[in-house]
């Protein structure tokens, strides 16, 4: 590798949201997630930027879109030569396509125009944390990590989705993203904007996997949950426990940290299959929904300071589930 580009994985390393793949020929995907909803919650969509590169050095790039209000997705290959990263921020274009920090700019054959963005919340980063994943950032065998650019942000621009145009001004945007080999053998994956009742969180994000590691494995997660203006982290690496149960279509979790509980009810409705990375090919398929409800309850000190539901959710219940029940 030469200096120039252990220059920008090394500040990439520092963040999260930038590209990571600088120099890397093959078993590597990367790949943004870019979920926006209407203010009315009438649509929610999701478009998914990435690059793949197989373990026999054939690569691509890619935008997959997830229509989650009609249970629909797209996978729209482009030659891995439209694939421009900035070196130095968030932006990424792929062919006419762009994706930033500061909006999306689309043109693809069945979804133009432009959103811009205001008020991003950005994750919360240490020295030794420098993203979601804290320390584990810098272990250099993960089989993926995770990253979250902005867990809310207010979105002004229309689209024209399937030839009818929707206005997504005054709606909420939220953006993470992914890199490494494969997805997990196994994940539950949850997010919501959009929670009813008073005192209600402006987001929540669960992700809990089955994660390799020196020739074993843990169940790591990660949850955040953005209250009066404060984003709360539980991890695997800074002491909260979770417990999991799956009954089909429904996810049961517990996440507690300090005086923090969160009880969770995932309900799954109906979703899309969209494209995964197996050892960098997209050659995996997982399915996921966009209409999916979260029943929340959140307690500080024993008392229920929050009961209600999180809609237009996102939810994946990938691979083999079961592993992850505790």
């Amino acid at each position: 590798m030469g200096l120039k580009h252990l220059d920008k994985r090394w500040r990439a390393l520092w963040n999260h949201d930038m590209y990571h793949g600088w120099a890397k020929t093959k078993n590597y995907f990367e790949g943004w997630y870019v979920k926006l909803v209407t203010a009315d919650q009438s649509h929610a969509i999701a478009f998914i930027p990435g690059i793949s590169k197989g373990d026999n050095g054939e690569s691509h790039c890619f935008i997959q879109v997830m229509d989650g209000t009609n249970a629909q997705s797209e996978y729209i290959e482009f030659d891995a030569k439209e694939f421009f990263p900035a070196e130095d921020k968030f932006s990424t274009k792929i062919a006419d396509n762009h994706f930033s920090a500061n909006g999306i700019q689309l043109d693809l054959p069945n979804h133009k125009g432009s959103i811009d963005y205001e008020g991003l919340t950005p994750w919360p980063t240490k020295f030794m944390a420098p993203g979601i994943m804290g320390w584990y950032s810098f272990v250099p065998f993960m089989q993926c990590y995770h990253g979250v650019v902005s867990v809310h942000h207010r979105l002004t621009g229309q689209l024209t989705i399937n030839g009818v145009e929707t206005d997504f001004t005054n709606g909420i945007g939220y953006i993470e993203k992914d890199w490494g080999t494969s997805f997990p053998k196994a994940w539950v994956w949850m997010q919501s904007n959009h929670f009813t009742g008073k005192e209600a969180p402006q987001c929540l994000m669960v992700s809990i996997a089955h994660i390799p590691w020196l020739g074993n494995h843990f169940i790591g997660f990660l949850a955040g949950l953005l209250w009066k203006g404060e984003i709360l982290v539980f991890t695997t690496y800074n002491g909260a426990k979770q417990t999991v149960s799956i009954k089909g279509q429904q996810a049961f979790i517990q996440i507690k940290r300090k005086e923090y509980l969160l009880d969770i009810v995932a309900k799954k409705k109906k979703g899309a299959e969209l494209i995964s990375p197996i050892q960098g090919a997209m050659t995996g398929k997982l399915e996921e929904s966009l209409e999916s409800e979260l029943d929340v309850k959140f307690y500080i000190s024993d008392k229920l300071v929050y009961e209600g539901t999180g809609t237009s959710s996102g939810l994946e219940m990938g691979g083999e589930v079961d592993a992850l029940v505790t």
